[in-house]
């Protein structure tokens, strides 16, 4: 008798594992079903929190001055980012399209003149004898030097074109998530409530401490990041057009685009330095260079104080966190990334004082 209920034990402890399994294994299914359903549309959801977060202080302002109207304040924010995402666009589109344009109509009727290097040039390191080989070639014929290089512009003519592609995609996934940011901004209380209840989840009572350095982390590195593009390339843009460089809209996007991904905008402005030398004054082009790799290099020290604006974390930490989040996932990575260090930052402060 004692073992008929010693067996009965084990068969009902065996029952209960196999249920328990079955249970864990459907909740695993269900989970990575809904994974593989949301996937196509978790890119545009993170970045409507990004821009949730980083846009919740001007809206909280926006909505007292309209009279706690938070409906009619979100809804100027997101008209406001779109007009501001797709007016520089089209202005960059029909920029693209008239340039290039004028450039085959000038090269077609032979009006479109390279003046001739100067010989200074050939004497750079490294590059110089075949800078001043392909621009004595370009002062001589252009035709010439589009059918020397014919094979390389018809196999990079597609990257091109993937390029573009790609551009407007983005265009269209950051509209895509700017509504839905409005969205969770006029359900802000509810967002919060999330927020907090998962991060204390997580992290037990320090959930909250850590729903608000997330927030406070997300809106350094856009006012860092952000804010230093906009700055680096406005000021450059007023050198542009001070020198009368034709093509300067397109510049500046590109410095601007460039200075988003976290390159050196010098890369941009070096080719525009040398092609400024070619048709201005030296006085000028002296002016316009020093004023280029000022603005170029200005990152350096308007980044680290716009970055650590509102965050106990060391600029240092978030800084890391940005720029190897983003050679590890793209641009979002760069707010994952400092999110993320920041939390090991504080999570391994917390050992420390505890020991």
């Amino acid at each position: 008798m004692p073992e008929y209920k010693e067996q009965t034990k084990d068969e009902t402890r065996i029952q209960r594992s196999i249920n328990t399994a079955l249970r864990i294994g459907f909740i695993a299914l269900l989970f990575v079903m809904s994974y593989l359903i949301l996937k196509p549309f978790l890119g545009i959801v993170l970045w409507a929190i990004i821009i949730a977060v980083a846009l919740f202080p001007l809206h909280k302002k926006l909505s007292k001055i309209l009279g706690n109207r938070e409906k009619l304040s979100v809804t100027l924010i997101v008209v406001i980012g779109i007009a501001l995402i797709v007016i520089p666009s089209i202005m960059f589109t029909a920029s693209t399209v008239d340039s290039l344009k004028a450039f085959s109509e000038n090269m077609e009727e032979g009006m479109l003149i390279v003046p001739e290097p100067d010989e200074s040039v050939a004497n750079w390191p490294l590059i110089g004898g075949m800078v001043f080989e392909t621009w004595e070639m370009a002062s001589k014929s252009l035709s010439a030097l589009v059918i020397k290089f014919t094979p390389q512009l018809m196999e990079f003519s597609p990257k091109i074109l993937s390029f573009a592609g790609s551009l407007v995609g983005t265009v269209f996934i950051f509209i895509i998530a700017l509504i839905v940011a409005g969205i969770f901004l006029v359900n802000t209380e509810a967002a919060e409530r999330t927020a907090i209840s998962v991060f204390k989840t997580l992290a037990g009572k320090e959930g909250e401490h850590f729903a608000s350095l997330a927030g406070a982390t997300i809106r350094g590195v856009v006012q860092g990041v952000l804010g230093t593009a906009l700055i680096q390339t406005f000021f450059i843009s007023i050198g542009l057009f001070a020198i009368g460089f034709h093509g300067a809209g397109i510049v500046a996007i590109i410095v601007l685009f460039v200075a988003i991904i976290q390159l050196p905008v010098l890369l941009v402005m070096i080719p525009v330095i040398i092609y400024v030398f070619s048709y201005a004054g030296t006085t000028a082009a002296i002016i316009f260079t020093v004023w280029a790799i000022l603005w170029s290099a200005a990152d350096n020290f308007i980044k680290p104080i716009l970055m650590g604006r509102g965050v106990d974390i060391p600029m240092l930490v978030i800084m890391l966190g940005a720029i190897g989040g983003m050679m590890l996932g793209g641009i979002i990575g760069l707010f994952i990334g400092a999110v993320l260090l920041a939390f090991s930052y504080k999570i391994f402060q917390a050992i420390i004082q505890a020991d």
